[in-house]
């Protein structure tokens, strides 16, 4: 059976970091409560809103609990390998993450994830927003509809449609009630893995 790739030519992968390629303790309803971010807003989104004084308190908030949780992020299964076969396909990838840029850096060089670019809420406005993945179109010299974009959460997929790229939803078993919103939907990364090879000919790992 064809995989749900083999009718995409994509030329480069954006991966999302928490819940995607590391794992990510965050307990987000803590978090609210603490900052007093309504349920019904994003916490981002909700920062931004605050009078400069209260921004600036809220903003170290948030970073901390990035920070403790950065220190146990463990990398996910797949992860290495579906890098590495990039790697070996030549296919540039990068990360879009909506974590600060210090724990996401740490998350990647804790694990040893080969990851040659690196994007923050630093960087670019924040997922659903296309910022980053319309700039690594300009950086990679191709156009949006030739990336993938990889993730576990709505936002993954908004930002993806936002940008007119494919996207590509890991669901570790769960039904997920934006899964219609994506491209497609795999199991894990080692299913993008067998995708992907099977895209290119190859052997999942024969690297």
């Amino acid at each position: 059976m064809d995989t749900p790739l083999i009718k995409h030519n994509f030329t480069g992968v954006v991966f999302d970091l928490d819940n995607t390629l590391v794992s990510s303790s965050l307990n987000f309803s803590e978090i609210r409560d603490v900052v007093g971010c309504p349920n019904n807003k994003d916490i981002l989104s909700y920062i931004d809103s605050l009078p400069l004084e209260q921004k600036v308190i809220v903003k170290k908030v948030i970073n901390e609990y990035e920070m403790a949780d950065a220190q146990d992020a463990k990398f996910l299964p797949g992860a290495k390998e579906v890098l590495s076969l990039l790697r070996h396909l030549q296919i540039p990838y990068a990360v879009v993450t909506r974590n600060n840029q210090r724990a996401a850096a740490i998350k990647i060089n804790n694990n040893e994830l080969e990851v040659p670019l690196l994007l923050t809420r630093e960087h670019f406005k924040a997922k659903p927003a296309p910022d980053a993945v319309l700039f690594l179109s300009r950086y990679w010299k191709t156009p949006p509809t030739k990336l993938l974009c990889v993730g576990d959460y709505l936002y993954d997929i908004q930002m993806a449609n936002n940008a007119n790229a494919l996207s590509c939803l890991v669901s570790y078993g769960q039904a997920l009630r934006y899964a219609n919103l994506a491209s497609f939907v795999v199991n894990d990364l080692n299913a993008l893995s067998n995708m992907i090879a099977q895209l290119h000919g190859k052997k999942k790992y024969d690297t």
